[in-house]
């Protein structure tokens, strides 16, 4: 299958990862401060692109940083508060963002990826979404598995040796960045 064949309109949603997709990954580390928080190149204008394309976007992002007490959830808050600054100076939306903030150990509600809390609650909060009507675009398998598991198509963006072979089959589109996937849904 290729992207131009799925009949995106406005009644799809998208579902972002944030860290290596937005932003700067920082491996074995994490954002902690607005000041370590770096869009990737491309970024705001995919955002802005994607946004004319789709209903709604929403940020689903794996954040135990907060839960092993490096940042707190006003510190995670305020960089997701100026993130959003960001995106709508330059046109895009992003209409939510669910962040999975508890230690693998205490996250009883199942909201960390690739587990599907995260998707349950947006379909709670914008109750319209139909799972068989989103893409979710990330870069990790944890991703991809979470997009299967919620019934979504995925799309893997970045480097293809971050992908397990065993995680492959969970990819259905790959690009090298986000702006890679906005151009080409866009073209």
């Amino acid at each position: 299958m290729i992207l131009s064949e799925l009949p995106i309109d406005k009644t799809w949603t998208l579902f972002l990862d944030r860290d290596g997709v937005i932003n700067l990954h920082y491996p074995n580390d994490y954002v902690k401060k607005w000041d370590e928080f770096y869009f990737l190149e491309g970024v705001l204008d995919a955002l802005k692109n994607l946004s004319n394309v789709f209903k709604r976007i929403i940020v689903v992002t794996n954040q135990q940083g907060v839960g092993k007490e490096l940042m707190s959830k006003n510190d995670l808050q305020f960089i997701h508060d100026e993130m959003l600054k960001e995106v709508r100076k330059y046109g895009g939306r992003i209409h939510a963002i669910y962040a999975a903030t508890d230690l693998i150990a205490n996250d009883v509600q199942q909201l960390r990826k690739p587990n599907i809390g995260m998707a349950l609650k947006a379909k709670k909060d914008f109750k319209e979404i139909d799972f068989s009507k989103c893409l979710m675009v990330g870069d990790t398998g944890s991703d991809m598995q979470f997009g299967k598991n919620a019934g979504m198509y995925t799309v893997f963006v970045g480097d293809n040796s971050k992908i397990k072979k065993e995680e492959k089959p969970l990819v259905d589109f790959k690009y090298n960045s986000l702006i890679g996937f906005s151009n080409a849904l866009t073209r």
